[in-house]
C-alpha cells in the first residue's frame, strides 16, 4: 500500500482481514503517511460507537509521535465528526477542515455531508465497507482532488468472490492473526444447557472478566418463536444478581447506545445483553465470553463477527452457541464454527451452503445463473480482469470487429429481458 501512495494514480484498494487481524494498524499507517507529508486524511466508520473507538485509539497513538516527524510544530489535530455533536462543534470542524488546521477527521456518514470541505485531502479510508454503498464511497472520494482510497472489511469473503464483486478495487488480504492471540474456544449447546452456560459465565465474571449475551430479537414476536433481549434482560438480572447487567439494542437512540457501550467499556456493567447491534467493531479487551442465543438464526459470517467481540485482551475466551432448531442442517452449520476460527474458511463454507447469489445482480444468496461457476478460481478471475483491462484500453466502446460478439454478450447480460443461457 505504501507503494500505491508513490504512484501518479490514486490508490483504490480493498483490505480484507479477519476479526482482530490488524486492519486498524494498517489504517493508522496510512493516516500517518498523509500526516507526515502535510496532507489531510479521513476515516469513515458505519457507527458512532466505532468512530469514537477509532478516535480514542488513533489520538492516543499519534500523541506519542516524535515532534520531528510532524510537518509543523505541535501535535496533530484530530477531530471526531458524528451526527451527535453540537452545531457549534460541527461548524468549528467544518472550518478546520476547510482551512487545513485539522489534519485528520474520524467520523460517520457525517463526513460526506454537504457542508464538509477539505483543504488538501490525500487519504480517505472507509472501515467496514460492506456497510456503505458505492455512492457513499464515491461521495467520500469526491471530497478531495481524487485522494487515495482504502476500504476495509472484517467480513471475510472467498477470494474468488471478492475479486468478482470488487473488480474495481485492488485486493489485499491479511490472512494471519497477531502473535500471541489465543484462539477462542467455541461450543454448540442445546437450550436445556442454558443454565450450565450461565454458571460458566458466572465463573468468568468472578475472575473479573465481562460477558456478552446476544439474542436475535429485541422484543417478543408473534410470528417468530425465539428468545428476545428485553424479556431475557429481566431474567438475567436475577440470574446474575451479584453483578451489574446492561441492555443494548438497535431501537435505542444513538446517544443512549453510545452511553451504554461506554459504560460497558469502563466496566460499569459486567454483562451486556444485546442484539446484532454489537456485531461489528466493538472492542472490549476485558470481555472473555459471549453466549449467542438462537445462534442458528444468524449467518456464519455474522456469528464469526460476534465471536470476534471476545478474545481481544490476552485472556482465554469462549463462545457458546445456543441452537434452538431441531433441524440437523441448522446444527451442522454451527458445528463449522466449532471446528475453525478462520473467517476465510467459514466464508468458503457459507458460500458453498448458501450459494454465491447473483454475481452480476443484486441477489445475495442461492445458486447463480453463471455457467462453469465451479471452475472459477482466483487465478482465472485475475486473468480475466487483466484481459478485460487490456481490451478496454484498446477498444473502450467495443467497436472493433473482433469484439463484436463480446459486445453482444455484454448487452445480453445487462439487459434483464435477455436470455443468457
Amino acid at each position: 500500500m505504501r507503494a500505491d501512495l508513490t504512484k501518479p494514480v490514486p490508490m483504490n484498494r480493498l483490505l480484507q482481514g479477519d476479526v482482530g487481524s490488524g486492519k486498524t494498524a494498517v489504517a493508522m499507517t496510512m493516516l500517518g503517511i498523509a500526516l507526515m507529508n502535510g496532507r489531510q486524511a479521513a476515516l469513515m466508520s458505519p457507527t458512532s460507537i466505532l468512530a469514537e473507538q477509532h478516535y480514542r485509539g488513533i489520538s492516543a497513538a499519534f500523541a506519542r509521535l516524535p515532534a520531528e516527524l510532524m510537518p509543523r510544530e505541535g501535535k496533530p489535530v484530530i477531530a471526531l465528526l458524528t451526527g451527535s455533536i453540537s452545531s457549534s462543534e460541527r461548524e468549528a470542524i467544518y472550518r478546520g477542515l476547510a482551512d487545513g488546521s485539522i489534519d485528520i477527521v474520524i467520523g460517520t456518514h457525517a463526513i460526506i455531508q454537504g457542508g464538509v470541505e477539505f483543504n488538501n485531502l490525500a487519504v480517505a479510508i472507509i472501515d467496514e465497507q460492506h456497510r456503505f454503498g458505492v455512492e457513499q464511497r464515491g461521495a467520500l472520494r469526491s471530497k478531495g482532488m481524487n485522494p487515495h482510497l482504502l476500504v476495509m472489511t472484517a467480513t471475510p469473503i472467498p477470494r474468488t468472490l471478492a475479486l468478482t464483486l470488487y473488480a474495481d478495487l485492488d485486493l489485499s488480504i491479511i490472512d494471519e492473526m497477531p502473535p500471541g492471540r489465543i484462539p477462542i474456544r467455541t461450543r454448540v449447546i442445546e437450550p436445556p444447557q442454558r443454565e450450565r452456560a450461565y454458571h460458566f459465565v458466572e465463573t468468568q465474571l468472578e475472575e473479573g472478566r465481562q460477558a456478552f449475551i446476544v439474542y436475535p430479537l429485541v422484543e417478543a414476536s408473534e410470528t417468530i418463536e425465539a428468545q428476545n433481549a428485553v424479556e431475557s434482560f429481566e431474567h438475567l438480572t436475577q440470574v446474575f444478581f451479584r453483578h451489574k447487567v446492561g441492555l443494548l439494542h438497535g431501537r435505542m437512540k444513538p446517544a443512549e447506545k453510545d452511553e451504554i457501550m461506554d459504560q460497558f467499556r469502563n466496566h460499569v456493567f459486567d454483562v451486556l445483553v444485546t442484539t446484532s447491534v454489537a456485531e461489528v467493531g466493538v472492542d472490549i479487551p476485558n470481555a472473555s465470553i459471549i453466549v449467542i442465543d438462537g445462534a442458528n438464526r444468524f449467518g456464519l459470517a455474522q456469528l464469526h463477527q460476534f465471536r470476534g467481540r471476545v478474545g481481544r485482551g490476552g485472556h482465554a475466551s469462549y463462545c457458546l452457541l445456543v441452537c434452538d432448531s431441531l433441524l440437523p442442517e441448522a446444527r451442522d452449520r454451527l458445528v463449522a464454527l466449532e471446528q475453525t476460527n478462520d473467517g476465510f474458511k467459514l466464508a468458503e463454507i457459507d458460500w458453498q451452503l448458501r450459494g454465491p447469489g447473483d454475481l452480476i445482480g443484486t441477489r445475495q444468496s442461492g445458486q447463480a445463473d453463471l455457467k462453469l461457476l465451479e471452475q472459477m478460481k482466483p487465478e482465472l478471475v485475475e486473468l480475466a480482469q487483466r484481459e478485460a483491462k487490456t481490451i478496454f484500453e484498446d477498444d473502450p466502446e467495443l467497436t472493433m470487429p473482433e469484439h463484436r460478439l463480446l459486445r453482444e454478450r455484454i448487452e445480453q447480460l445487462t439487459n434483464a429481458r435477455s436470455d443468457v443461457s
